[in-house]
């Protein structure tokens, strides 16, 4: 497998605001911002205080729109990150109670030995993962990224979904140069044909779509498990009021993507307003993926399905050692949840089907 880096190229002027904010499922390595910073909660309304990792644009934006930050029976003290990586740093180090990531970054972590424990389920359309090419890209297929030159954020799902791309059209990903770029490089070598082809999540694929001359080569349709989690601290978890705490929390955040299904474009225009991206960008990323997620519990099939890509990364020596995932699970708020195999919202005749 070959891999290189490519200089740092100037950003585009669209990119530059936008694509700084990365959301749930990115890699990369940055540290929390405002760590300390916004709290959510009444004086008086109970001694405990959950600390929430979070992504600008995520949990804090989507409960407060939602209205399931009135009345809390106790404080939220928000952290905010850059990616999921980093966020699940903070986990471990229990600086974060819980915070939200996508289906790969625990995989990596359970690989550190991190103390972490994977407590409730999404299911989302996996429609927003994709593999981008130029319009006039010759490459009209999987199998024509042989040789080729691929962009995608290190340790994110989106590093997973090419692995899985390839392997379904019969390559591998030694048959690729892969070129570790967080989104904002990446779209910037993508953009001056510094690469061949880009794999990525929504947003950024709305933003592609709508602002590049990009088309999809590949989704990650009926390839990846479109599974996103919580994931919490065991200190917490072992922590009585905490752990009631928490539970309280993971019913919130249900509801609120429960109130999206119903109200898709005010939160394409809070997300946009939390963002910066383009409202005709969200409201696209909310069609398609972004706004289809349904809470599922973290059952046998989540957890093989996870064990899978592990497994996977652990074959291809990107992550340090075998690991068995589900000693990093916690069942305990499955209670009343469908099985993570539960199929992702759509959208009817205002955004089309989702997908």
């Amino acid at each position: 497998m070959r891999r290189r880096r490519l200089p740092r190229p100037r950003l585009l002027p669209f990119a530059l605001l936008p694509l700084a904010v990365l959301l749930a499922g990115c890699g990369g390595s940055s540290a929390a911002r405002g760590a300390g910073g916004a709290e959510s909660g009444v004086d008086g309304k109970g001694s405990v205080t959950l600390n929430v990792g979070d992504q600008k644009g995520g949990s804090e934006a989507l409960l407060r729109a939602a209205g399931e930050l009135d009345d809390l029976p106790y404080r939220i003290k928000w952290s905010t990150f850059t990616s999921g990586p980093p966020l699940l740093e903070a986990v471990n180090a229990q600086a974060v109670d819980i915070g939200s990531v996508g289906n790969t970054p625990p995989v990596f972590a359970a690989a550190a030995n991190s103390k972490i424990k994977v407590v409730a389920g999404s299911h989302s359309s996996s429609a927003g993962e994709v593999i981008l090419v130029r319009k006039d890209s010759p490459l009209s297929r999987p199998e024509d990224l042989k040789g080729k030159s691929v962009a995608v954020s290190q340790g994110s799902s989106a590093h997973y979904q090419l692995v899985a791309t390839l392997k379904k059209a019969g390559l591998s990903i030694k048959d690729v140069t892969l070129n570790y770029l967080q989104p904002a490089d990446a779209l910037a070598a993508f953009s001056r044909g510094r690469v061949d082809a880009w794999a990525i999540w929504d947003p950024y694929t709305a933003q592609a779509l709508a602002q590049t001359d990009a088309r999809v080569l590949a989704t990650g349709e009926g390839v990846v498990n479109g599974l996103g989690f919580q994931v919490a601290a065991p200190a917490a978890l072992a922590d009585k009021e905490k752990s009631a705490a928490l539970k309280d929390y993971i019913d919130r955040v249900r509801r609120a993507q429960d109130w999206v299904h119903g109200h898709p474009d005010a939160w394409a225009k809070v997300w946009a307003r939390e963002t910066g991206l383009p409202e005709d960008v969200t409201r696209e990323a909310v069609r398609r993926s972004r706004g289809t997620a349904v809470s599922v519990a973290v059952d046998p099939a989540a957890v093989a399905s996870e064990q899978r890509i592990a497994d996977t990364f652990a074959e291809l020596r990107l992550i340090p050692r075998r690991v068995d995932f589900s000693s990093f699970v916690d069942t305990r708020f499955n209670g009343g949840l469908p099985p993570s195999s539960t199929a992702p919202r759509t959208y009817g005749s205002t955004y089309g089907k989702a997908g």
